[in-house]
């Protein structure tokens, strides 16, 4: 249920689904740290953040990631109806967001910075469709540099329509190329993060430097529960 390292295999002395249960019961909800907790009773500031920080299409049988995809926050039943009846095809991919995607670079030479590794599913359907999608000349949409990033890892070579189901600790910073992704939707991110780095990767750091003056000059919510930008 829980990895510490992905060279470490770890035993547990209760089922899966009771493990599930303790955990509901003595576990907390992990925010960012800009979301304030109260000091306390430890409980979050806002009570509903456990309903409120979850995507609309999170799978349940997939628990182990210690953050939401924060892009697919701003997406509703409503919405991804609309969507599809406008032809918009969805799919699905799994990465159990670990700390390590969040923390800040501290090094001069970015290329030694270290990612943690994360956990990625990507079923054999999925990789189907998007390879198809992509020789069918269709633009591959992320929802999130949480699908960037798995995205990116599982077609990093040629799959040939296989599962991907494995470790990942791609860091994609300015020079890399993009092979999948066509266009992303992402919240605006924290200075100094690999985040800001892949969208920078994505868009050129300039563009990407005006969006956010502008973001700044217009009063744009950053992070979790902020507003989003549409980069193709």
């Amino acid at each position: 249920i829980v990895c510490l390292d992905e060279n470490r295999d770890i035993s547990f002395n209760m089922s899966h689904d009771e493990m599930i249960v303790e955990l509901e019961e003595v576990g907390k909800i992990p925010l960012p740290p800009y979301i304030k907790r109260n000091k306390e009773t430890g409980h979050d500031f806002h009570e509903n953040d456990k309903e409120n920080y979850q995507t609309v299409y999170a799978n349940y049988n997939k628990t182990g990631s210690v953050a939401a995809p924060t892009a697919g926050l701003h997406f509703t039943p409503e919405l991804i109806k609309k969507l599809k009846k406008k032809g918009i095809q969805f799919e699905y991919v799994t990465l159990h967001v670990g700390l390590g995607t969040f923390a800040p670079v501290k090094i001069e030479n970015i290329k030694e910075h270290k990612m943690h590794a994360e956990y990625v599913e990507i079923s054999k359907e999925t990789m189907s469709n998007i390879q198809k999608a992509k020789q069918d000349g269709q633009r591959i949409v992320a929802v999130g540099t949480t699908s960037v990033r798995s995205l990116e890892s599982a077609f990093a070579v040629d799959r040939l329509q296989q599962e991907f189901k494995g470790w990942t600790d791609i860091f994609i910073y300015p020079g890399v190329k993009f092979k999948i992704v066509d266009a992303m939707i992402t919240n605006f991110h924290l200075p100094k993060s690999t985040l800001l780095m892949l969208i920078s990767a994505f868009a050129n750091k300039k563009n990407i430097d005006k969006a956010y003056r502008e973001a700044i000059k217009k009063q744009y919510r950053f992070f979790s529960y902020g507003d989003a930008m549409f980069i193709s």
